[in-house]
């Protein structure tokens, strides 16, 4: 899941006909003050972020003058929010709201089909909605082969409790919103608040985007506007955790490597993905391991996307020893893994006789990979030993390598 900024996915929407406020995005105070005065009306200043809740983060301000937008902006771009530095700043007229309402769009994993949320309230969340206003929410999942016909949109928001004339007009909104949702290939689709003006206009006041990252090859569009990887991170990613993005997106068509780099920690972890690999982090800890990282491969990528994992891994300050290892459920060639860990290997200039390496791997082309691996000097074990107590063999290394590790007040 790609994330877009608020102002993104506005612009987005008023492409498909959606009325948004009208905004700009500023960099500095000073620029804030000169979009404030181009609006010649009292604006909204929000933290550009990709983090909701910003509102009870005190990253959303509102102005009456250019000079207060100014004065405002200056304090948001001082801000972090949800571990972002802010260093952008939406710019937005303030919209005269009569009413607000909700309406997302999202992908229902039970059921495997796109629903429909609406509610006649708006501007809280919506589970605190569907808990004390229960007939204020309606649901409604949508055929991928029909998509949203314009009698459907109208029953949703009829369920919700909306009559008459704005009926209309909502239903033609979450059409749109609908379209939206199918033409970028989103995950969420969220408006809260979907607001009803003074002047009876129905817009989107604040939005929430985020698009399929598998689906990016069809929208050259968004190139540079959304943050790969960004579906996985509580905080904005590193420089190490990008490159390894743009290493899995290099070649997204076959396998995946991901990367999450954490603090400290001493051992590369490179692992198959799913459960085993969490198992496979716990044993290492158990065993008084400190990974450098959680990592983890599947779907059989290719050598290339598995030697830009490694070098990845291996890449970070303090790594002193790589863990390989995977279940034979992974799906995945070994010997293809070997090639790309021994490559990563040759090309850091690591030797294994002194730099700890241990592998565990299980599947196809086992004999090869251990041949490999023996070539280039790596300890490998198959299916005869477990993941645990390979994890166990990991750190029995790093001790032999690092006398003192692990101990209190020993080698860190």
């Amino acid at each position: 899941m790609a994330r877009l900024l608020e102002n993104q996915s506005k612009d987005l929407l008023q492409r498909l006909g959606i009325a948004v406020p009208r905004h700009g995005v500023a960099r500095d105070s000073q620029e804030a003050r000169r979009l404030a005065a181009e609006l010649g009306k009292a604006v909204v200043l929000k933290a550009l972020v990709p983090v909701g809740k910003r509102k009870k983060a005190g990253a959303i301000k509102f102005a009456g003058s250019p000079a207060e937008a100014e004065t405002l902006a200056r304090e948001l771009l001082g801000m972090k929010v949800g571990g972002y530095p802010v260093a952008e700043v939406l710019v937005e007229e303030r919209l005269n709201i009569a009413r607000e309402l909700y309406a997302s769009l999202a992908i229902d994993r039970r059921r495997k089909l796109p629903v429909v949320i609406v509610s006649s309230m708006g501007g809280i969340d919506v589970e605190e909605l569907s808990r004390e206003h229960p007939d204020k929410v309606a649901t409604f999942h949508v055929d991928p082969l029909l998509g949203l016909p314009d009698y459907a949109a109208r029953q949703v928001w009829a369920e919700a409790g909306i009559t008459g004339k704005t009926l209309q007009a909502l239903a033609g909104v979450l059409v749109k919103l609908y379209k939206a949702f199918e033409q970028y290939d989103a995950y969420i689709l969220e408006v809260n608040p979907l607001v009803i003006t003074a002047d009876g206009e129905v817009a989107a006041a604040a939005t929430v985007m985020a698009v399929d990252d598998s689906a990016m090859y069809r929208h050259p569009e968004l190139a540079g506007t959304v943050q790969m990887g960004a579906e996985r991170a509580w905080r904005p990613l590193t420089d190490l955790e990008r490159r390894v993005v743009e290493v899995n997106e290099a070649d997204p068509y076959r396998g995946t490597a991901r990367y999450t780099e954490m603090d400290g920690g001493d051992i590369g972890f490179m692992c198959g993905g799913g459960g085993g690999s969490l198992l496979l982090f716990d044993a290492l800890v158990h065993h008084g391991g400190r990974p450098a990282n959680y990592s983890e491969f599947g779907g059989n990528p290719p050598e290339d996307k598995v030697c830009g994992l490694a070098r990845g891994i291996l890449s970070k300050p303090g790594v002193k020893g790589l863990f390989v290892a995977q279940n034979i459920t992974n799906n995945t060639q070994v010997d293809i893994v070997a090639r790309g860990v021994v490559r990563a290997l040759e090309e850091m200039k690591i030797d294994p006789s002194s730099f700890p390496v241990v592998v565990r791997e299980a599947g196809v082309n086992e004999e090869e990979a251990r041949r490999i691996f023996a070539r280039a000097g790596v300890e490998y074990y198959g299916d005869e030993v477990t993941m645990a107590e390979a994890a166990g063999r990991m750190v029995e290394r790093m001790r032999e390598a690092y006398p003192g590790y692990g101990a209190e007040g020993g080698e860190r």
